[in-house]
């Protein structure tokens, strides 16, 4: 690859680093693409040599998201209940911007453009499909319903502990959730 290919490519990436925790702290709407450069290291008016809009950064920035998840998942991905204990810490709850995409964008992520849900849907049947290789049941569809309603939970009981103003609230949602699944498992 030409260096001037490699630099670009590079900072392609840096910019997409940038609006993933950007994004997940403060939401698509609360974020500019200058914020998003700069975060790069770059200077706004280089935006356009690497994307046509707004819409489209967001869009490959949740696609390289969810393909580096895929490439090295964040958390253990042994036993579903054991993932939800992980995932279910103030720490996650503390970093929003380096923490699950659906619970810091998921309601933003409902009204996104047809693309951006596209990538979506095939992210979520995806990681409901490595939830279900993990979940307790005996029978295909039981090991479904556990992944879904696991997960729905987890994200339910992360944006929850995320919007309260209170600490102690804040640990009990996290805490009454893993103790849930646990005896859901």
């Amino acid at each position: 690859m030409a260096k001037s290919q490699k630099r670009k490519a590079e900072s392609r990436q840096a910019i997409m680093r940038s609006a993933a925790k950007l994004f997940r702290e403060n939401g698509f709407d609360g974020v500019t693409v200058a914020e998003v450069m700069d975060g790069a290291g770059l200077t706004h008016g280089g935006f356009p040599r690497h994307f046509s809009s707004k819409d489209e950064l967001i869009t490959a920035t949740l696609a390289e998201l969810f393909a580096a998840d895929a490439r090295e998942p964040s958390l253990p991905m042994r036993d579903l209940h054991e993932f939800a204990r992980a995932y279910l810490r103030s720490e996650h709850r503390g970093e929003p911007g380096t923490g699950c995409v659906f619970a810091a964008l998921g309601p933003e992520m409902a009204r996104a453009p047809r693309p951006t849900r596209d990538i979506l849907t095939d992210a979520i049947e995806r990681q409901i499909q490595k939830f279900v290789d993990i979940a307790p049941g005996e029978k295909p569809a039981e090991r479904r319903v556990a992944a879904i309603g696991t997960w729905a939970t987890m994200i339910g009981a992360m944006v929850l502990a995320r919007i309260v103003n209170s600490d102690p609230l804040s640990e009990d949602i996290l805490a009454s959730a893993r103790l849930f699944l646990d005896m859901e498992g």
